[in-house]
């Protein structure tokens, strides 16, 4: 079984989200299971010198995008057993920035294509093409059109891969033939609401559709999740399943992270106070092992719940407690976060950015990690701070709701709450907060989930599982 994995970015080669430590890890873990997986991504100016180093040019071909036809190099590079193919064409790619560029449709068709005429230049013959977000969505599309009658491709099966429905590649119709190269015939396939929609014509073609968590597949059958796509997922619910991601278990080790101020291990949690004694020096909070100290590592924006913490920000920081915030986004809540620290000094540290090794920092030196996402189709930072023993208090939506369980019931991992509702949300942090001084539970609660296991394995095997599904008919 052969695996051709389509991603606009992937570590360590470039990166702007979860996306790109999927496709750095994923393949790594299906190819561990002796399954052939190799990785397809665009050659980005964003990727650095020393791995451009390690590449080797293998050949070049010319791409149709519509009328035109475009050079592409084909760069090869192997990470970890996987082999990866970066695309080259400098027009499209020498730029800062991966994506928000005027031209993303054409940059973007021109990848989709090229990815389907790549299989005719190497000696690596797919049985799936596993597809991404909508950047790939025009994959599924043009192999029905163009491909899957021609010599060579036979039997290629198509899967999508939605990340985050609510970036759906939405473009006028007005550009079908002459960037997309669609024929009106097919306008129906990526036709939605008047527009050209790729995530559309993605699961409109494809073999199966997946996303990254059992919640969220359901999710996004509901119009409050689905920003439109509701109905054409709800037609195609026999395409689509929910597999839950993993992370990267091996970087993310509190017993051999070399990025924290000690390393420690669920057998001996000594190392885990004095990694919080150094973030509060860090930050110039007052050492006191007592205090819970409540860490967010996030994107500032709106669905990230952040409307609840600012609703009871204040309350929370009367009390005997300590709070440190590592992102950036939205001016509205950076805003609020400085003058959040103006009002609490002694208690409150917004570190604005983001930065991995101070992320690091902030998962192994926090009692407390708070993530109460409106919504969160994955997401890994509940999986991180489990891994370095934080307590978890997440919002049961997607991933977090199939991620972290509430110890409740003597069995969980973490603190739960279900209404997007900030008293639930402090009620929870309280419970975390009691369990926190309860010497005997604590240690107990933090060994549970650093033995959680959230790696690769268990998701590869479900991929697995279906790729095999789909080749078998």
């Amino acid at each position: 079984m052969k695996i051709l994995y389509a991603a606009s970015e992937a570590r360590p080669f470039a990166a702007s989200g979860g996306l790109a430590d999927v496709a750095g890890s994923l393949p790594q873990a299906i190819r561990a299971r002796l399954v052939g997986c190799r990785v397809v991504m665009p050659l980005y100016e964003a990727v650095p010198g020393e791995l451009r180093d390690e590449m080797k040019f293998i050949t070049s071909f010319s791409v149709p995008v519509s009328w035109r036809r475009q050079y592409c190099g084909v760069f090869e590079a192997k990470r970890d057993g996987v082999i990866y193919y970066l695309l080259d064409n400098q027009y499209y790619f020498k730029r800062q920035g991966l994506y928000g560029h005027y031209d993303d449709a054409e940059r973007f068709a021109f990848f989709s294509r090229a990815v389907l005429e790549l299989i005719d230049h190497i000696d690596f013959k797919p049985d799936v093409i596993h597809c991404n977000d909508w950047q790939t969505g025009l994959i599924p599309v043009y192999y029905g059109l163009f491909y899957a009658n021609r010599p060579g491709y036979e039997g290629i099966r198509t899967v999508f891969t939605i990340h985050n429905i609510q970036y759906q590649g939405k473009y006028g119709m007005e550009i079908l033939g002459d960037v997309f190269g669609l024929p009106e015939s097919a306008a129906s396939l990526v036709e939605q609401d008047g527009c050209i929609n790729l995530m559309k014509g993605a699961i409109e073609t494809c073999d199966r559709v997946t996303t990254v968590s059992p919640t969220y597949a359901a999710e996004i059958t509901d119009p409050w999740f689905a920003f439109g796509l509701d109905g054409i997922l709800r037609a195609r619910g026999w395409k689509l399943t929910g597999i839950l991601n993993g992370i990267d278990t091996v970087s993310y080790d509190p017993a051999t992270d070399t990025r924290i101020p000690r390393n420690y291990t669920p057998e001996d949690l000594s190392g885990k106070g004095e990694c919080k004694r150094a973030l509060q020096q860090e930050l110039g909070l007052p050492q006191r092992p007592e205090v819970p100290l409540i860490v967010m590592v996030t994107r500032l924006v709106s669905h990230k719940g952040l409307d609840l913490v600012k609703y009871v920000a204040d309350e929370l920081l009367s009390e005997d407690v300590q709070f440190a915030v590592l992102g950036s986004g939205d001016w509205v809540y950076e805003s609020f976060f400085h003058g959040l620290q103006e009002r609490h000094p002694d208690k409150f540290v917004f570190y604005q950015g983001f930065f991995p090794d101070v992320a690091r920092r902030f998962y192994a030196g926090a009692d407390i990690f708070l993530m109460p996402s409106k919504s969160e189709p994955c997401g890994l930072s509940q999986m991180v701070a489990c891994r370095y023993g934080d307590l978890t208090v997440v919002r049961e939506t997607g991933g977090l709701k199939d991620s972290i369980t509430d110890c409740g019931d003597g069995k969980g991992i973490g603190f739960t709450f279900k209404t997007y509702n900030a008293g639930d949300m402090l009620s929870a942090i309280h419970r975390a907060m009691g369990a926190f001084r309860n010497k005997k539970d604590c240690p107990v609660l933090r060994r549970r989930a650093m033995e959680t296991d959230f790696s690769w394995g268990k998701s590869a095997n479900e991929y697995i599982r279906l790729y095999k599904t789909l080749i078998k008919g």
